[in-house]
């Protein structure tokens, strides 16, 4: 259950993300180093849900 739990936590902050990721893409003045470590946290939550998913198996 604890699992499940961290897995739902985690998609949510991939998702909030994700909307960050949009927002800036969006601006007219790119923060291009911004929204490079923006992708790569997205990355690294990505790999944590999938390995945790790998564990429910």
């Amino acid at each position: 259950m604890a699992i499940e739990s961290r897995i739902r936590e985690l998609d949510s902050r991939h998702r909030r993300l994700d909307a960050t990721i949009q927002d800036e893409m969006n601006r007219p003045g790119v923060d291009t180093v911004k929204l490079a470590e923006l992708k790569r946290q997205k990355l690294k939550l990505k790999e944590q849900i999938v390995g945790l998913r790998s564990r429910l198996n």
